[in-house]
């Protein structure tokens, strides 16, 4: 898919080339601007806890200053998608098709416009500062705060074990308006997926029939990764890219048994991969490939593709990685609410988690053995923030949480999510929430697919270093800053996985904000309350 000729980066940054015009700039002298680079100094405060012989805790305030550094130039980015004819794969194509060319369709409820709705990106604001003069917030796109690729300009490709189109497999999905597919439906039609790897014993034995577009050979070969490899180069050659990013948005496979020999290390990954070891699943060969291809991939679903070997593999090679699970619906909502109940005191003692969806991935996680990994990427999103309250929970107590997905046909992509939340409240008393979420899923993951790319590409772009450090590097290979996009968001060994949604959202503003020297908005607002 070609980007659109007129396209426009409002943040200072056009497609492949610098604009000295940003929507801001940083008066200070820690922060310099030049043609290809925003560099800045940060003094980046913490506080470091210790504790008495008596078990006292001693807080002591630390400062450590950081220098970072962002590449102006966005470059031309694309995006292969593993599973590009399922639902989610059609959906943001046609999605960016759409908003790329200004569409305008007809529905039963009036005429729609094209928008990126449900993208933090593209369509949430960041507070700036306050106005001098008025003392009134002033908030910008969070796509204004750093130069940033704009997904209007992104080059669509990838694989699916479906052979069909994309305007064939947009229908299959039966997601969009019928005004919609019929205005892309021409430039879909053109669209078809490479074909990819299929293991029968990785997804649900009812996709067999989808599978008519795969690679020679149903178990793991070094044949496979070399040619996902080509296929990955091809992709940016035939499109004159600078970038690519691969995600994973196919079926849910089952997880994959963690032996020692096997996965446990990168060398005897590699070595697993080319005896065809059959522990080894598709979504893991796609990851590696894509690590020695040193192109970052983010895993969508909720399996185990990360497994220690190819955690070392990335971390080895320097190779960006996330995941797993998409956050969209049901979860996104549990990691708010949790955050506020606990926050609040109230003592939540048990979370009932059931759903029923009719689209393919429901059809998968049909199967008990792909319905586990979703299980566990759902039923684990509160563990922080219980542990954060020992007011509450005592060392080894956690409420009850019981996850169940059932797969119906007939309500499609609108997926149903009935939640109930137990909780003790004051002198033992008890509150219930119940909540009844009817969310299309496609729509509520395309935008988290477009938040992936574009901040992991930014990411690719940005590097850091000490006062002391003669050279810059980049970040972790693991990209613990997409947690807010991730069910289970995956985390560099030894350090603490964070599941609250609020937390998640700062750590990414303010990692963008250091980026251009700013300190984090704290919401104290003093000037409004100190008389």
């Amino acid at each position: 898919m070609a980007p659109h000729a007129n396209s426009d980066v409002a943040n200072g940054a056009v497609n492949g080339s610098v604009s000295n015009a940003p929507l801001f700039t940083v008066n200070s002298p820690n922060v310099v601007y030049t043609d290809n680079e925003i560099k800045s100094q940060y003094a980046y405060h913490t506080t470091d806890i210790s504790r008495t012989a008596d078990n006292k805790l001693v807080a002591t305030p630390k400062a450590t200053n950081y220098n970072f550094k962002v590449d102006r130039k966005v470059g031309k980015l694309g995006v292969m998608l593993v599973g590009w004819g399922g639902n989610n794969g059609s959906t943001v194509t046609a999605g960016i098709i759409a908003n790329r060319d200004g569409l305008v369709w007809e529905t039963r409820e009036g005429r729609q416009a094209a928008n990126y709705y449900g993208s933090v990106v593209m369509s949430s604001t960041v507070k700036l500062g306050t106005d001098a003069k008025t003392g009134e917030e002033v908030n910008v796109p969070f796509h204004d705060m750093l130069p940033m690729a704009h997904p209007n300009d992104l080059v669509v490709g990838g694989w699916d074990i479906s052979s069909m189109n994309l305007a064939d497999s947009m229908d299959r999905a039966q997601v969009l308006e019928p005004g919609l597919k019929q205005l892309v439906r021409k430039e879909m039609s053109t669209m078809k997926p490479l074909p990819s790897i299929y293991y029968p014993d990785f997804i649900a034995s009812n996709q067999e029939d989808r599978a008519d577009n795969v690679i020679e050979g149903d178990k793991a070969c070094w044949a496979h990764v070399e040619r996902i490899q080509s296929d990955i180069r091809n992709f940016k050659a035939q499109n004159g890219l600078d970038k690519v990013i691969v995600m994973w948005t196919a079926n849910t496979e089952r997880y994959a048994d963690i032996v020692p020999g096997v996965n446990d290390t990168a060398d005897n990954l590699l070595e697993a991969i080319k005896t065809g070891h059959l522990e080894v699943a598709p979504s893991t060969v796609f990851a590696v490939a894509s690590i020695l291809e040193n192109v970052p991939f983010i895993n969508g679903s909720p399996q185990n593709t990360f497994v220690p070997g190819a955690l070392d593999l990335a971390e080895k090679r320097g190779a960006f990685i996330g995941g797993d699970d998409f956050k969209s619906g049901q979860t996104k909502m549990k990691s708010a609410l949790v955050d506020f109940l606990i926050n609040a005191g109230i003592k939540l003692t048990s979370i009932a988690s059931y759903n029923h969806l009719g689209n393919n991935d429901g059809k998968n996680l049909s199967s008990q053995k792909q319905f586990r990994s979703k299980e566990i990427s759902k039923s684990n999103v509160v563990d922080d923030m219980v542990a954060a309250n020992k007011l509450l929970y005592a060392e080894d107590e956690h409420p009850d949480h019981t996850v169940v997905i059932k797969y119906m046909p007939s309500v499609g992509d609108n997926k149903r999510a009935l939640d109930e939340y137990y909780a003790e409240i004051f002198m033992g008393g008890h509150q219930t929430i119940s909540l009844f979420n009817i969310c299309e899923d496609s729509l509520l993951a395309s935008p988290l697919i477009i938040d992936l790319v574009l901040i992991t590409e930014i990411m690719t772009r940005i590097g850091w270093k000490t006062d002391e450090a003669a050279e810059y590097k980049g970040f972790h290979s693991i990209l613990s800053v997409l947690s807010y996009m991730l069910k289970a968001p995956l985390t560099p060994p030894g350090t603490p996985v964070v599941n609250a949604l609020g937390k998640q959202r700062s750590a990414l503003i303010n990692i963008f904000r250091a980026c251009v020297g700013l300190q984090p908005e704290s919401d104290m607002t003093l000037e409004h309350k100190l008389f």
